[in-house]
This record gives structure tokens, sequence and C-alpha cells, in this order.
């Protein structure tokens, strides 16, 4: 092993162990007293230890002040998994819910519908386990709000019945948005000066959810690999498809990752559907793997496992803060991790928090997320710890002490617009992203994301790798049949159109009904340059697919079907340049 390659890892291992081995002086945990007393919020997060640790601590102290007469609170911290993780088994949670409350006859309607066989419902006030969802992003939080159905039977009538899994935070509009966008508490006006970030929006406007810092997506990359493989730093998504990154780019799969899938839907809302799902194509074919997590690819990177990654922005500039304050100073390994925001391609999404419905402690629940909207807390996101000499300078805070994390600098963005224009210059990320956001349209392609990645990269990732070897090669090869090629091109970023679909499906899945809306075309003609008269509803054509979805059964074979067209179109590519080459 290489002198180089030991620093390198012995700087990453100095990087996991450092919070355990260092406890500044002056920053033990506050926790309250645990008698019987004390006040246990439950909060249900993907979020990282070191925000948890800084925000309990904060919390406990900003409670203590604010309602000196009350019981000391603590939290009750629950990490299932990532946020789609969460999302699925609250889901499950209130599904089962509703079907005990139906079974005892204590389920609450509260709006039926005009024919009686529908009906929106509730639970019972302090009847679930959690009392907040705190991270993810808005999409996830918009899926709490819509919440779940499921057929049950009410007074000797089958319902389909609806709940929401979060209910609305109840704050005065005055103390949630007007143009001081000052903090609450101070006179001044509510937390925002608006409601909007790019397209995206910074709060449900039925406070359902609401954000409480911001995440952008961009590229992560290590610049020593990327010197031996002879690129220059990626400054576009489209960069990660250059054929020089073969086996080099780390990816997450889009279905353990909602932040990541975030960062492909963003690459479609900006492209378009042809090119938005070319780069994807490329990207998954040089890609490295498909991690579980979003946090691998920074770490990989910053090992040299891979050359660049995709990552949520405070992950890749953390990773390369964390490496940098890990080595020696002047080490010129040291400051090989990069992170960019991909210029007018920049997707930023609020990190929200919904109350849940039928939470154990909804007061608590409140304060919760009013405090994380304080100048204090929104100050930990961004600002250095007060342990270190960054810090030593930072604002105080309505208690005297200096604002800021005690220990971990969290390198997030703060949500609320007034703490860019008050303290911008104590920020260890002076990056506003208000300025930076694309406002890009969202052509609501989310949903077929995860299904046809899996098909054309994650479940065929050698076949896909092989036909992109193959193509590139052809591609290099300047004696090789320009129609030859073509044909190839066409084969390895088709998508599978109505006929294609009807095909596979009727040979796998002999006697099975194929609704019309799943032989629609799912190729090029998707687009908004698309044959409408083949295609009268255009891009509409990809939800009207993915609507078949809703049957879990149905969207299970298509994705065999889909799988299949991909894997056999790769084969085909591979085959025509192996009759080329002779072999």
């Amino acid at each position: 092993m290489s002198v180089s390659r030991v620093a390198v890892l012995a700087a990453f291992l100095l990087v996991l162990c450092l919070p355990f081995l260092v406890r500044p002086a002056g920053t033990a945990p506050a926790r309250p007293a645990t008698g019987k007393d004390a006040q246990t919020l439950i909060i249900v997060t993907p979020h990282i230890e070191q925000i948890r640790t800084e925000f309990e601590q904060a919390f406990i102290r900003w409670y203590a002040r604010r309602f000196p007469g009350e019981a000391p609170v603590t939290i009750d911290w629950r990490i299932p998994g990532g946020t789609s993780d969460i999302v699925k088994q609250l889901a499950a949670e209130y599904e089962a819910a509703v079907k005990n409350a139906a079974r005892d006859g204590r389920l609450k309607i509260e709006k039926r519908s005009d024919d009686g066989k529908s009906a929106e419902v509730t639970l019972d006030e302090r009847s679930m386990s959690c009392d907040l969802m705190f991270g993810g992003g808005s999409y996830e939080h918009g899926q709490l709000k819509r919440g779940v159905t499921l057929r049950v039977t009410v007074d000797g009538q089958d319902l389909a019945a609806t709940v929401r899994i979060s209910e609305p935070a109840g704050f005065p509009s005055n103390t949630l948005l007007s143009p001081a966008g000052a903090g609450i508490g101070s006179g001044e006006g509510g937390w925002f000066e608006n409601n909007k970030i790019g397209n995206q929006l910074l709060f449900d406007t039925e406070q359902y959810w609401i954000g409480t810092a911001l995440s952008g997506f961009g590229i992560v990359f290590n610049r020593l690999v990327l010197a031996d493989l002879g690129l220059p730093e990626p400054r576009s998504f489209q960069d990660l498809t250059d054929p020089r990154y073969a086996g080099m780019v780390a990816l997450s799969d889009p279905r353990q990752s909602g932040s990541v899938l975030t960062t492909y839907e963003s690459i479609l809302n900006k492209e378009g559907w042809a090119e938005g799902w070319r780069i994807l194509r490329d990207m998954s074919a040089n890609a490295r793997y498909f991690a579980g997590t979003s946090t691998k690819p920074p770490i990989d990177v910053s090992l040299g496992e891979a050359a660049a990654g995709l990552a949520i922005d405070f992950y890749g500039r953390g990773q390369g803060q964390a490496i940098l304050d890990a080595a020696p100073k002047g080490d010129p390994v040291a400051t090989r991790v990069g992170y960019v925001d991909p210029k007018g391609a920049v997707y930023i999404d609020a990190d929200p928090i919904s109350i849940m419905r039928g939470c154990p402690h909804p007061e608590l629940a409140r304060r919760f997320l009013e405090f994380c909207l304080s100048d204090e807390a929104q100050a930990l996101w961004q600002f250095p710890a007060v342990s270190s000499p960054g810090g030593a300078s930072n604002p105080a805070g309505p208690d005297g002490r200096p604002m800021g994390p005690a220990r971990y600098e969290l390198r997030r963005m703060p949500v609320r617009q007034a703490m860019y224009r008050k303290y911008m210059d104590h920020f260890v990320d002076r990056v506003n992203p208000f300025e930076l956001a694309a406002a890009l349209p969202d052509r609501r392609w989310r949903s077929s994301v995860s299904q046809m990645m899996t098909a054309f990269g994650i479940d065929t990732y050698e076949d896909l790798r092989a036909a992109w070897a193959a193509l590139n090669r052809a591609r290099a090869d300047r004696a090789f049949s320009p129609g030859t090629l073509a044909e190839m091109e066409r084969l390895f970023y088709a998508f599978p159109t109505g006929d294609d679909v009807q095909r596979v499906f009727g040979a796998r899945f002999p006697g099975r009904e194929l609704p019309a809306a799943a032989r629609l075309d799912f190729s090029d003609a998707v687009t908004d340059a698309g044959d409408k008269t083949e295609n009268p509803k255009g891009e509409d054509n990809c939800r009207r697919i993915v609507a078949t979805w809703a049957d879990a059964g149905l969207k299970a074979r298509l994705k065999i079907v889909y799988t299949e067209f991909f894997r056999e179109n790769y084969r085909k590519v591979v085959g025509m340049s192996e009759g080329r080459d002779g072999r």
C-alpha cells in the first residue's frame, strides 16, 4: 500500500473517531433530570447523530428559559432508517391504527364524499407513538400530508378511508409570514419573508409541514483521482457522463434515498425527458455502484474509491472540511475533496418538520417547531462551533451565550431569509441558497425515476456497463459503420414504446390483462416535442402510465417487462459491436 494511500486511510479513521475521542471543555450535554415529571418529546428522524445532539442540547436550554415553571424536557429519538423507510413505517402504523379504530367502532369521520363511498377520517388524540418527523424532503412530508387510504367497514358499510399522517401546526399567519422576516418574539414580524425558493415552497400553505433548513444537491469529487484519470473538475451533471468516468461515479439507489431521488428528479426537470434520461443513463453506465444510503458516496470519494458522486450539499462540504481538519497542515492530500453546485441546475428543497396526527405531546411538538425557527436554532445549522477558534466571535443569543453549535459544525443552510441578511458574515459557508436556486419546472416525473432507473441501470447493471463499453469503442473507431453506430445509439438510449410493452408483457404474462394506459408510448414521444398526433397528451403520457402502477402487482410485472426490454437492447448493442470486431 502506498504512503499516500496510508495517509488517506489514516485521515479517514481520524475523522470517524474524532467525535468520540474529543469533548471540548464546557460542552457537556445539557441533559435534564429524568424523574417522573420530565417531559419527553418523541421525534422520528433521518438526521445524523451530530444534528440530533446539537438540537437536543439547545432545545433543552431554550425550553428551560422560555418555560421556567414547567417540567424539564428530553428527547426520545427514533431512527428507523432513511427518509423513505420512515415514511413507509409511518404509513404502516397509521393504516394499522385506522383498521383497529374501525374494528372497535372508534373511527372518527371528518368528511364523507357525496356518494358516501369514501371519507377522510382521523384518529383519537394522543393515540399514536410519535410527536414529530424532523428532516427529509418536502416531497416525503407531502406524502405524510396526503396520508394513506384503505378500505374499512364502518357501520356495516364498505368505505375507502383516508387518514392524514400529519396535521397542521396551527401557528397564526403573522407568526409564520410577514415582510419583516424577523424571529419570533422579536416584535418585528414572522419567520418568513415569502414562501418560495426557486420554484419550491418553504412551508406548506396549510402548515402540514414547515421547513427548518434547506438542502442543495450537487457533485462531490476527488481532485487526486481526477488528475489520475486526466479529467477536469466537474461543473455540471453532464460532466459525469464522460466515458473516462467509467466505474468511478458513486451513485445512490433512488429507492433507498429520498434526497438522491430528488437530485435525479432535478436533472429531469432541468433537461427535459430525452436529454434528462440520457444523462441519467450515462451516469448509471459510469456508476461504481448504487449505494443504499446517500452518505456512502461522499465517504468513498474522499477515500479515492470513486472520482466523483452525487451528494447533498452539507455531506459534500462537510466531508471536505473533515478531511482538511484531520490532516497535517500543508498536506496536499488534505485538499483532495471538493464540492460544486452545478450552475443553473441547483435544486434547493426545504428540510421540514411535520407534527404527527394523534401525537402524544402536541403542545410540546409545536414548541419544538417554534424553537427550530428561532435565530438561535437556525444558527446551529451554519455558525462555527462555539468551542472552535472560529466560534469565538459568534453573536450572542437571548440567553447571553454565543449562538451556534457546541461541538459539531453542521454545514446546513438555514431556511429563514433573515438569517442571510443578519448573520452571513458569521456563516461557515457563505452561500446564499436564495440566490443560488434555479427556478426549475416541476414536470411531475418523480414517480417514474425509481422504477425506470432500477430497470435500465440497477437490475441490468452488468449488461448496461458492457453495452456502454461497446458503444464507446464504436464511437472511438473512425472506421466503424455510421449506420451501425446510429442503430447502437438508438438501442442504448431507447425507452419502451407501447408496442414493446405489449410484446414483452404478452410473452411473459400470457392471459394477464394489460391496461390501456400501460400500453402508452414511454419513449421519446413523451417529450414536449413529441408527436402530438400519436401521443396527444404529450408528456402527460408518463403520468398516465405511472398511475397504473398504483396496482402493486401490475407495477411488479411491468418492472420485469421494462427490465427485459433494456437488457435485450443492451445485449443487441454488444452483439453488434462484437460482429464488427470479429470476435
